[in-house]
């Protein structure tokens, strides 16, 4: 099958190269031409393990292309992906800019009958809102498609090529078909497809991950409350995650969540509530307890900061002080996911020696950087998740 994909960021890039794997030829669009040259070029944009491998062989094999021209690119596609950038704009809603400006391109030079997927993380209705910057356009056939990725940075690969599940939305028979025969390589091992209408498709992906969000926060919660009662939240944790009702991930207490999909999309699914007149009570009550964690953090000591970033597909944890050494209580709660076992004794050395082996096999690095003047770091760096 032939394949366009409109965006060469990390859920393109990632969408494309999988898809030309299982012997599709895949054409990947981007209005960046220095990128485009690069990645026709073999020089990958992104980081994430395993990624580059099958990249090289595609592009090596002739099913994987790259262009900056829109209407080249999506000429012989039988399906078009939108994997285009939702920025949350100033009132936490999603930035559809990019996706409605690139459904009117479509509208003016589409020609016969195309599936367009949302791939992007978009709100509730915005299926039918490219529907119609489409159909100002373009009068003939085409259907609009939800579906949302689920992919996990460090293991995005493994996340598209062997799915939980995938889920399509689309009130289309003919694309329903179109897309099955997509997906079939994907779910032969009993895997679902999961089809339903476009937006529950849309709200299901910010139902997970406000999920997550969640579990990350009520463990953060318990947390505190270990502290004051002298419970070991590491037993609680253990204790709770043996019920597979509950299961053993998004357990570990931390900083509280972050990265680039988790904020935003908490964010956004409390904005579309609002619209509605909806109060979603425990989002709202989990941004709170979110950003309380943070200032819980930095506020153990004032010469201590606590920054996590994300670049190039890593998370990086930067733990600051003044020179003065940092205190094993804000030690602890930052690098606690990382523990097989609760350190004991005092002082930093012995939680950085137990956790630097765990987080090495992880593919990612702990070290100290230090800057004349300015004090010490631990940094940590880690494929995101």
């Amino acid at each position: 099958m032939k394949i366009a994909v409109v965006g060469t960021g990390y859920v393109g890039l990632v969408t494309g190269t999988c898809f030309a794997e299982t012997g599709n030829t895949v054409t990947c669009i981007d209005i960046d031409e220095n990128k485009v040259k690069k990645l026709s070029n073999g020089e990958i944009t992104i980081y994430e393990p395993g990624l580059e491998k099958i990249f090289l062989r595609n592009l090596k094999e002739k099913r994987l292309f790259f262009t900056k021209d829109l209407a080249g690119g999506i000429k012989d596609a039988a399906i078009i992906f939108l994997a285009l950038p939702t920025p949350p704009g100033e009132d936490g809603s999603a930035d559809l800019k990019y996706i409605l400006g690139v459904s009117e391109d479509l509208g003016k030079i589409l020609t016969t009958y195309k599936v367009i997927v949302d791939k992007s993380t978009v709100p509730v209705g915005t299926a039918e809102k490219v529907q119609a910057a489409i159909g100002k356009n373009y009068k003939g056939d085409f259907d609009v498609v939800s579906n949302p990725e689920f992919l996990r940075e460090g293991v995005a690969v493994d996340d598209f090529m062997k799915p939980d599940r995938v889920v399509i939305g689309t009130s289309s028979e003919r694309a329903k078909k179109i897309m099955s025969d997509l997906y079939a390589p994907f779910v032969r091992q009993g895997n679902p497809l999961v089809f339903m209408d476009e937006r529950s498709a849309e709200l299901t992906k910010y139902a997970a991950n406000s999920f997550l969000a969640t579990k990350i926060t009520f463990m953060n919660e318990v947390a505190s409350l270990c502290e004051l009662l002298g419970a070991d939240v590491d037993m609680v944790r253990r204790g709770i995650g043996g019920d597979e009702r509950i299961g053993k991930r998004f357990l570990f207490p931390g900083i509280g969540y972050g990265g680039s999909c988790f904020p935003k999309d908490v964010q956004a699914l409390v904005k579309s509530s609002g619209d509605v007149n909806y109060d979603f009570k425990i989002l709202n009550a989990v941004m709170t307890v979110n950003e309380k964690q943070k200032q819980n953090l930095n506020g153990y000591d004032p010469t201590v900061t606590v920054a996590t970033t994300k670049r190039h597909g890593r998370v990086e944890i930067r733990v600051k002080d003044d020179g003065n050494g940092i205190p094993q209580k804000i030690f602890d709660k930052i690098f606690q996911p990382f523990f097989t076992t609760k350190p004991t004794g005092q002082g930093t050395g012995l939680g950085l020696s137990l956790a630097y082996d765990i987080v090495k096999a992880h593919g990612g690095e702990i070290k100290v950087e230090t800057r004349e003047g300015e004090g010490s770091e631990f940094v940590i760096r880690l494929p995101a998740s």
